[in-house]
């Protein structure tokens, strides 16, 4: 199979000149004396392994359609995906990018998932001079979590960060929470770590702008075990929402733990973020998952295709379930549009071996993902591009496969996006 998608997969902001990118196999084509090397990591063990557990599979899928190689310009690439495990250890992320740097010789990094994985091969990829793609994680715990500086020019030369951010959060939470009436007191949990620093200092006093009450405990420890403190706040306070930023293992603890003091009772909207993401986080909280509050940076209903592949999010999501028997989650889409994006960047230069050539285009680059466009030219800041984050949430299933149906139940960080459902109360 081949695909001519230059046209609609590479676009060049300003001057630049468009690439010339095809997908496939062509006898003719003149072949180049190297593959192109894309390195691939993401957690897929340890605590956020539920943010690697689909990356086996979009590798495959993006292997046999790239296994032809690549077309630019008349020239052909043969293609290779070196992916890698983090663990989820941030030391080990760092390490493992700079192998793939070091004795690989990548010519492009990708990193998704996580501030633990997302940061550190950033910051390697940035020492070595590789140009670097990553995306999810809220965009401002990568910039300013790497040391950028508000109203300064951008540090980063060769990494770049697409998604969401505080204010898609904010936008997301605004429009789903106005769904419930409820008192409008919001408790809030976040994290002493990358993600609940950047969420504490820019989304809470947003809410608080906005006529919500921030009941906020402080900063709590990963791996914390008792959170009979926070649940005492938070009961006597009233909070009728509640939201927080942890990791999978912590939030189970918390909300048993909340269930086994009251506070389930209480709360109308349990609005869950980095946790609640996949399946498995919310049938491990059996019956106390129906109804969970969450939001996606991806959904099989998002109305776009990928140009590495040729697949719809249907397809891509139907293809996971036929393949695995588990059911598909919102990192399908990610890491895909993530390698979506590397090829176009790759495409978009006469030498996609010249790292500096690749690196000089990234801030120009637009290109159309299985996620949306990706574009570089209108970020919040520089080295940043723009991604949506959707209210969802997670019903009991009726009569369908697994447990629970993953619901859109509202769009206003992308109205392409449509809406399925309505938002209920958690006690509803």
């Amino acid at each position: 199979m081949t695909f001519d998608i230059s046209r609609r997969s590479v676009l060049m902001g300003g001057a630049a000149a468009l690439g010339s990118f095809t997908l496939g196999r062509s006898k003719a084509m003149a072949q180049s004396p190297a593959a192109l090397k894309i390195g691939f990591i993401s957690p897929v063990s340890g605590p956020l392994a539920g943010f690697g557990q689909t990356d086996g599979y979009v590798l495959e899928q993006a292997r046999q359609m790239l296994s032809g190689g690549i077309t630019i310009d008349g020239v052909g690439h043969a293609i290779e995906i070196l992916d890698r495990d983090t663990q989820s250890d941030p030391a080990r992320a760092g390490q493992l990018a700079r192998d793939l740097i070091n004795n690989d010789g990548v010519d492009i990094m990708i990193a998704v998932s996580t501030p633990e994985t997302i940061n550190p091969v950033s910051d390697a990829c940035e020492a070595a001079g590789v140009p670097c793609i990553s995306t999810v994680m809220p965009w401002e715990a990568w910039y300013f979590g790497r040391g950028a500086k508000p109203g300064e020019p951008s540090p980063f030369k060769y990494t770049y960060h697409f998604g969401f951010g505080v204010d898609e959060f904010y936008q997301a939470y605004l429009s789903q929470w106005d769904l419930i009436e409820t008192n409008k007191k919001v408790g809030v949990m976040y994290p002493n770590d990358a993600d609940g620093n950047a969420i504490r200092a820019v989304l809470a006093p947003k809410l608080a702008e906005a006529g919500y009450e921030i009941v906020d405990p402080g900063a709590y420890e990963t791996g914390t075990t008792d959170f009979s403190q926070q649940i005492r706040i938070f009961r006597e306070a009233g909070v009728e929402i509640f939201n927080t930023f942890p990791i999978p293992p912590d939030f189970a603890a918390f909300w048993r733990q909340a269930a086994q003091q009251g506070l389930h009772r209480q709360v109308k909207i349990v609005q869950l973020a980095k946790t609640g993401l996949f399946p498995a986080d919310i049938e491990a909280l059996g019956g106390l998952g129906d109804g969970m509050a969450s939001a996606c940076y991806w959904h099989r209903d998002f109305p776009y295709i990928s140009p590495a592949t040729g697949l719809s999010g249907a397809e891509l999501c139907d293809g996971y379930e036929a393949a695995t028997g588990k059911q598909w989650t919102q990192q399908l889409g990610a890491s895909l549009s993530a390698i979506d994006v590397a090829i176009a960047a790759m495409a978009a230069v006469d030498n996609p071996k010249d790292r500096e050539a690749v690196a000089a285009v990234l801030p120009k680059l637009k290109a159309e993902t299985i996620g949306g466009l990706v574009d570089f030219t209108s970020g919040p800041v520089k080295n940043v591009a723009s991604g949506p984050i959707i209210g969802t949430q997670w019903k009991a299933s009726e009569g369908g496969n697994f447990q629970f149906d993953y619901v859109i139940t509202e769009n206003a960080t992308d109205r392409n996006v449509p809406v399925s459902g309505e938002l209920k109360p958690y006690n509803g």
